[in-house]
């Protein structure tokens, strides 16, 4: 069951110059925040959020940033990848006032969740950010399953000019929100962290992957959790004890990177 599965790509679309949709079909249910690992045939296999979660096509975006993404970008329509998964927990969809911060390519990975809480007729406030304009993404989709949408770029060039956590800062200091969910740069969620208080808290983790499904120990954070089993999604009571959250990540030998 952990072998790839040899899919062929439905259809694909450029969400900016930097940033691609591939969709397949996959008839099973996949809950937000899960992800697969794709096999590019002859380049890698890396992990990868689910970006789209509708019936039986589901899809992933990603940015081209090395190797296997940029191949995985010259991909096109009836070319072929291989899937493994779903793997990981996925977002609870609680709460009534929900706050998403998505910071670059972690706006893949929340959106599923804001349709998840629209399908249940309730509205999302998102805070969408990115270095600059041309490389955000999914503002018109959120914006259409009712959500209302802050965008933050750091140079300004849309939105509001800083980081997420700025605009994001001010917003909680406004609003009565019951949960806060985020992906992006781990910086970016230790700070939201400290900012939720008392509110309901989830953050999706990226570690550096082999197996995907619990047995390697690569994606091991705090004291022995497993990115790819115990998360990538982990709840605010967990993240407070796992004292590299926000810190250090590993590299593919294991050696410390600090953020």
């Amino acid at each position: 069951m952990n072998y790839p599965k040899i899919t062929k790509i439905i259809d694909t679309k450029s969400e900016n110059p930097v940033v691609k949709t591939l969709f397949f079909e996959y008839d099973e249910r996949i809950y937000p925040g899960q992800f697969f690992m794709i096999w590019i045939p002859g380049i890698d296999e890396i992990p990868m959020s689910v970006s789209y979660n509708q019936n039986k096509k589901k899809g992933i975006t990603f940015k081209k940033v090395g190797d296997a993404t940029k191949a995985l970008f010259e991909l096109e329509k009836n070319d072929h990848i291989g899937i493994r998964g779903p793997y990981g927990n996925g977002f609870h969809i609680e709460g009534n006032n929900p706050l998403f911060i998505g910071g670059g390519s972690g706006i893949a990975t929340i959106t599923p969740a804001v349709k998840a809480f629209a399908d249940k007729q309730i509205d999302s406030s998102v805070v969408l950010c990115a270095k600059n304009k041309n490389e955000l993404f999914f503002e018109k989709r959120i914006k259409n399953y009712g959500s209302k949408v802050y965008v933050t770029t750091e140079d300004g060039s849309k939105g509001y000019k800083g980081l997420a956590t700025d605009l994001a800062k001010k917003l909680i200091s406004k609003n009565n929100y019951d949960s806060i969910i985020t992906c992006g740069p781990e910086l970016m969620m230790k700070k939201l962290f400290h900012l939720s208080e008392n509110i309901h808290f989830q953050a999706s983790l990226e570690r550096y992957m082999k197996c995907g499904f619990g047995i390697c120990g690569q994606c091991c954070v705090g004291e022995g959790l497993r990115v790819c089993v115990e998360g990538p999604v982990f709840k605010g009571d967990i993240l407070k004890n796992i004292k590299d959250f926000g810190v250090f990540k590993r590299d593919s030998s294991g050696s410390r990177i600090k953020f």
